[in-house]
């Protein structure tokens, strides 16, 4: 298959990209700036901001469209981009891949949340979930539109275990934002990129999948690991979410502090994904960049 990719070069993106050249699928990235990529690597250019050259970067010969690209955070400019990525697609039965993410479920209980479960967006992703329901009406219009949602992304060094590791670094301790009952639902980007790849190829029209390995991963556990890895003893204190709010703002710092546990049994079952990286807490405290 070809397929276009927006969001090419970053730390999902990168990965995914690598994971469907490996099997064999011709990959073209959509970028702002074809300059900042070698001359013999094939691109489309395009802008989120710019609809039309989204329209014109989706022609004929791409079988799938794979949006990895962070949001603008306006969610008319977002819809607009939606709509112009979709529309050269209404018809075809060709793939349409959206990246949203677990934060759409809110807080949860103990018992995992599946693809079913209400939406209930926190602020940082508060219009995601009216995305999510333009990209799965796409499929009355014959698209084989897919919505993944990624747990908390670790793996490569990157993700937001690696923000901790730098947070431990710093401030000499591990951190964690809020309570230390807290649990994230995660996924190594690798893994994860192995779930896209089945997306763009298997995926039924209309599905919601959760891209997610570990239901729930205790933050506490988590900071001290970072701790380790940032060259410490596995100390941990809480991050206040006031003060978490002051340095990396009050959504994020919300996105932080949010208990989750969320299944990911959708994509093993119907698409034989299986998940088989390092778990998070083994990764960072061993110091694995892979």
């Amino acid at each position: 298959m070809r397929v276009l990719v927006l969001g090419a070069t970053g730390y999902i993106g990168s990965a995914v990209v690598s994971r469907l050249t490996l099997e064999g699928h011709d990959v073209v990235p959509l970028v702002k700036d074809a300059a900042a990529l070698h001359p013999d690597v094939p691109v489309r250019v395009g802008d989120l901001t710019d609809p039309a050259s989204l329209r014109a970067a989706v022609t004929d010969d791409v079988d799938a469209v794979v949006n990895l690209a962070t949001p603008t955070g306006d969610e008319s400019v977002d819809t607009a981009a939606l709509e112009a990525l979709l529309a050269p697609l209404r018809g075809t039965n060709r793939a349409f891949v959206y990246t949203s993410g677990v934060w759409v479920l809110g807080a949860t209980g103990d018992t995992p949340l599946t693809e079913d479960a209400p939406t209930n967006a926190i602020a940082i992703v508060g219009y995601r979930p009216r995305i999510e329901q333009r990209v799965l009406a796409a499929a009355g219009d014959d698209v084989r539109a897919v919505v993944v949602r990624p747990g908390i992304v670790y793996g490569r060094g990157g993700g937001i275990p690696g923000l901790m590791t730098d947070w431990a670094r710093e401030h000499g301790t591990g951190r964690y934002v809020g309570s230390a009952a807290v649990r994230w639902p995660m996924v190594h980007v690798d893994d994860l990129a192995e779930l896209f790849v089945l997306a763009v190829t298997k995926a039924d029209a209309g599905s919601v999948l959760h891209g997610v390995a570990h239901e729930a991963v205790p933050v506490a556990a988590l900071a001290a690991a970072a701790d380790i890895a940032a060259g410490g003893t596995g100390r941990v204190e809480p991050w206040p979410v006031e003060q978490a709010a002051e340095a990396v703002g009050g959504p994020f710092a919300e996105a932080l502090g949010l208990n989750q546990v969320v299944s990911g049994r959708r994509a093993v079952e119907e698409l034989g994904w299986l998940p088989s990286r390092p778990y998070v807490l083994t990764e960072l405290a061993g110091g694995s960049r892979g």
